[in-house]
């Protein structure tokens, strides 16, 4: 099999959860270029893919670091105005329309992370949202496993608090 045609397996299998996460981590619906960017990064350095962890996570991994250079980009070129109040959308369904169906509790749970920390949110977005192991997490993150359970508990906190919850 090529490195083309594995990327093209890839892509069927994966682009849907890529494409939800970088939802998630830049909270905007304007991710398709971003989503081409990481399979073509996957693409051009399939041959740095050591097979230690599964292709979802090292597609995650990509992801999170062309959405950090995404944000770089946005922050230079925009002010930092009411940029928590454009957050307001979610993927945790199949498509985008169902986005705007989403419920109060749901959106307000979203901006209440979006309020955390960077690591306890990115914690709570792979963790929580995106349903990945610890071992994945780590993997992503490039963070012990430790490190992983440590800050999902203390970002599972700092949310409840958000939230006005009992911690």
């Amino acid at each position: 099999m090529t490195h083309e045609d594995t990327l093209t397996t890839w892509f069927h299998h994966y682009s849907d959860d890529v494409y939800n996460f970088l939802i998630y981590y830049v909270g905007h619906g304007d991710v398709e270029d971003m989503v081409q960017e990481v399979f073509i990064k996957a693409l051009n350095h399939i041959d740095t893919f050591k097979h230690e962890s599964k292709p979802k996570t090292w597609l995650f991994s990509i992801a999170r670091n062309v959405a950090i250079d995404h944000m770089r980009k946005k922050k230079r070129n925009r002010n930092k105005e009411s940029k928590l109040i454009q957050h307001k959308q979610t993927v945790n369904e199949k498509s985008p329309e169902d986005i705007y169906q989403l419920s109060e509790t749901r959106k307000e749970v979203y901006q209440a992370m979006r309020c955390l920390k960077k690591n306890y949110y990115e914690v709570l977005l792979l963790r929580g949202i995106q349903e990945l192991s610890v071992e994945e997490t780590a993997g992503v993150l490039d963070w012990s496993q430790n490190k992983v359970k440590v800050t999902f508990h203390r970002a599972m906190k700092a949310l409840k608090k958000q939230l006005g919850g009992v911690t």
